[in-house]
């Protein structure tokens, strides 16, 4: 049966990466390990560890992503809560059977070899998840 090991990240959806790291780098003393360009999901990511977990900044490299939409809508805030897993294909299977409600049918793959998709928040109580599988 597959289950949720740990939190693996809180992504925040800002407008800027650099006036949002004042606060986050700056002021919580927080240190920034990497600044990427994901290019597949049309955003620039700032990893910042803390705790075992990350802080991930996430701002929209185009217009009509949906980080940009939702930016657009909601503004800068908690964007979505992402939980590792052990097995993913297993929890979507489980999550579907339960009727959760997935925004992929199948998991992503991203450059750095991690497994990802999400749920919608129709099916959360309103929070955007993501599930990863290292």
């Amino acid at each position: 049966m597959p289950k949720i090991t740990k939190i693996n990240h809180i992504a925040v959806a800002v407008s800027e990466i650099e006036s949002s790291l004042s606060f986050w780098r700056d002021a919580l003393g927080l240190e920034l390990a990497e600044l990427r360009d994901v290019p597949v999901e049309s955003a620039q990511i700032a990893f910042l560890p803390v705790g075992g977990t990350e802080v991930e900044l996430v701002r929209p490299t185009t217009d009509d992503s949906g980080l940009a939409k939702y930016l657009a809508k909601n503004g800068p805030g908690m964007h979505h809560l992402c939980l590792e897993t052990d097995d993913i294909e297993g929890m979507m299977a489980q999550l579907k059977d339960k009727g959760a409600q997935l925004i992929n049918e199948s998991p992503r793959t991203g450059a750095d070899g991690k497994r990802y998709a999400f749920i919608h928040p129709k099916s959360t109580g309103g929070v955007l998840v993501e599930l990863y599988q290292v």
